[in-house]
């Protein structure tokens, strides 16, 4: 029997209540519903255990991470499934780059690192990573804060023969790779795009924190995109009453045969935590596998989960 990917996390929000819940009610169901790859190197969905959790909130520190990840300002909604405690307490996080020692030694035992806090802290992103590679742990970034496309980082990473994955998960099935796919078919059915753009509105403390810190997320948005040429990201929009609920509108506007117009509109709505968990699933078992076999720096097969892969714009 195949031993568990050992997990610590950063960040112990909306997206890690879908993670926590999700992997909970694959174990206990056996579904593959809404699951992309059912197996990954031979760790299956539910071969997940988590050993640590770090976060901020003074409301969530020193409770278990099963009861944490329901307190304000969560708001993913409660999934049906037995969830009994991890055993697993919620740690006092960093808020800079100092304390780096102790969340390495608090990381004995874990084989992946999944960066899951609010992006716009790239000290704290970037210190946890420092602490993921003292430790030999895999490091995941889901946020849009430039560590995996730092090179001077990643080339310590890689002499170590530590993974280090990112940056900025692209969701399941969210605003960009429904833009993506959109902008690629426009190109090979041979329209030529005039402009485009989107816009994305939600409710979770994620996209509150994005609202008032956007700096890295629209590069990542366009980093995305087979093409950010004629297109456009609007800010995003925090909306409270949306709750865990994303809704994102696209349009296109291009030009098709002998310069007729086409133009298209869409709405997405999606659980935002949902989307990130359905990726998240994957990003840790590609960094369990690396990690297991010794190979070091990124893993290139974790490029299509990904916004900002090494070597796109920060």
């Amino acid at each position: 029997m195949i031993e568990r990917v050992k997990v610590a996390v950063v960040g112990v929000g909306n997206n890690t209540s879908a993670l926590v819940q999700g992997i909970a009610y694959y174990q206990q169901t056996g579904s593959l519903v809404g699951i992309s790859r059912p197996e990954i190197d031979g760790f299956g969905v539910g071969d997940i255990e988590f050993v640590a959790a770090f976060a901020t909130s003074p409301e969530k520190i020193g409770k278990d991470l099963t009861e944490a990840i329901f307190l304000p300002p969560n708001n993913f909604p409660r999934l049906d499934c037995e969830l009994p405690a991890a055993g697993v307490p919620v740690t006092a996080g960093l808020v800079d780059d100092s304390g780096i020692d102790r969340v390495a030694a608090s990381l004995t035992g874990a084989d992946v690192l999944l960066y899951s806090a609010p992006s716009g802290r790239p000290v704290t992103a970037l210190a946890y990573a420092e602490a993921a590679r003292r430790a030999g742990v895999a490091f995941v970034n889901t946020t849009s804060d430039a560590v995996a496309r730092d090179p001077e980082l990643l080339g310590r990473f890689t002499a170590a023969g530590v993974p280090l994955i990112g940056d900025d998960l692209t969701s399941q099935f969210g605003t960009s790779v429904l833009h993506d796919t959109l902008l690629r078919l426009l190109a090979e059915r041979g329209l030529t795009l005039v402009s485009s753009y989107q816009v994305n509105l939600g409710g979770t403390e994620d996209f509150r924190n994005l609202v008032a810190n956007p700096n890295t997320k629209k590069q990542s948005k366009l980093n995305a995109l087979s093409t950010a040429d004629k297109v456009e990201v609007a800010p995003l929009g925090y909306l409270p009453h949306l709750g865990s609920q994303k809704v994102a509108h696209l349009n296109l506007e291009a030009q098709g045969w002998a310069g007729t117009s086409v133009s298209l509109d869409v709405k997405l709505k999606v659980h935002d935590p949902s989307g990130a968990a359905g990726v998240n699933i994957d990003l840790i078992r590609i960094a369990a596998n690396a990690n297991r076999t010794g190979r070091g720096g990124y893993a290139t097969e974790a490029t299509t989960l990904l916004k900002s892969p090494p070597g796109t714009a920060v």
